[in-house]
């Protein structure tokens, strides 16, 4: 069982059922009113950030060992799997973690999904991905490209079926935050990152 001292930052009111499996908890950061279901997989990469107000459902996996962002409101719905990295298929090594670094071929990138983006059951996120702020993907949907914001997914590969509302979502968004006195994640530097090609 993972103790909380063992993240790198964690929150208040974070509720991580048994069983789950946490890989590099150091490299994971929580932040407040979180649920990580049952058999949920979360491997902390080179850095995984998790925003207030998340649910990350049963069975869902980040993995990858890239970086993962979570901005506030995202829901992981069962059967995700958000894949930060992956081999490298091209021929340029040997695939698989038991390769030692010199005979092997991979690269690590990122994925981040922006605040009340939503995924589905059974969504496969590829490596290098943003998703847009409120932006829906419907199950078994597969994203290889950034998403547009506000927008509902799907298909393999997903494609942009319609538009989301937001100034509900958006309205509610302000009145818990103050509710709760929780102020917004903040992961622009981490983000910047990626957009600054981090590998």
């Amino acid at each position: 069982m993972i103790q909380k001292k063992e993240f790198k930052e964690i929150g208040e009111n974070v509720t991580i059922y048994e069983p789950v499996t946490i890989i590099k908890p150091g490299s994971i950061v929580l932040k407040n009113n979180i649920i990580i279901s049952e058999y949920a997989y979360i491997a902390g990469g080179k850095g995984t950030f998790i925003g207030n107000f998340i649910h990350i459902s049963t069975q869902s996996v980040i993995s990858g060992g890239g970086h993962c962002v979570l901005e506030d409101f995202v829901g992981l719905s069962a059967g995700v799997r958000i894949i930060s990295g992956s081999e490298d298929i091209n021929g340029d090594g040997l695939t698989n973690p038991t390769i030692p670094d010199e005979f092997r071929s991979y690269y690590r990138s990122y994925v981040h999904c922006k605040k009340h983006s939503f995924l589905a059951t059974n969504v496969i996120v590829h490596p290098g991905v943003t998703i847009g702020e409120g932006t829906v993907v419907s199950s078994g949907s597969v994203i290889t490209k950034d998403l547009e914001p506000w927008s509902i997914y799907m298909g393999v590969p997903a494609r942009k079926i319609r538009n989301r509302q937001k100034e509900i979502i958006l309205a509610k968004e302000k009145e818990i935050l103050m509710k709760y006195s929780i102020e917004s994640s903040n992961f622009k530097d981490i983000v910047g990152l990626f957009t600054h090609g981090d590998e």
